[in-house]
């Protein structure tokens, strides 16, 4: 083969595989996808203490923002949560890692989302939470095999449990 011709081979195959990694790159970056799992538990809410400290996600909290601390959902999954006391409902995103699993809590929530859901002067707060959109597909299976103490997986598509069946039985 000639020297020009095989330069001009040799930066065509580059040119193809160098196109095919930036393809592959970039679908790698978005895998946004519906996640079909709900759970109801209880959730409790921080504000004032944490203002300004940083994330699991690298950006400082903001009490005034819709945002949620969960374990068992990964960062920047968008979450729909009902009260269920009262019927309010909001749409937050995980932006941290909480609450305190000795307390069998299942999500922290910012301020703002506290108040839209109306429980700031209880603290606590039973809700069903619907994931929305999730980063990995992955944390899809993750998540039916985590849930937390106390609280109980739903199946897709159902309304969920009565408010009774969340309290612990009187001594």
């Amino acid at each position: 083969m000639q020297p020009k011709l095989r330069m001009a081979v040799t930066i065509f195959a580059a040119s193809l595989l160098s196109a095919s990694m930036i393809s592959a790159a970039s679908r790698a970056r978005t895998p946004r996808r519906k996640v079909e799992s709900h759970f109801v538990g209880i959730a409790s809410w921080y504000g004032i203490q944490h203002q300004g400290l940083k994330m699991a996600n690298g950006k400082r909290f903001d009490r005034h923002k819709l945002t949620a601390a969960s374990w068992y959902v990964p960062l920047g999954t968008v979450l729909r949560v009902v009260n269920l006391e009262n019927g309010r409902s909001v749409t937050v995103t995980v932006t941290d890692r909480g609450p305190n699993l000795r307390l069998h809590r299942i999500l922290d929530l910012s301020e703002a989302a506290a108040w839209k859901l109306g429980y700031v002067e209880k603290g606590l707060t039973p809700v069903f939470v619907s994931p929305l959109l999730s980063y990995t597909p992955q944390h899809a299976q993750l998540r039916r095999t985590l849930v937390p103490p106390g609280a109980a997986l739903v199946a897709a598509y159902t309304a969920p449990e009565p408010l009774s069946a969340l309290r612990a039985p009187a001594p």
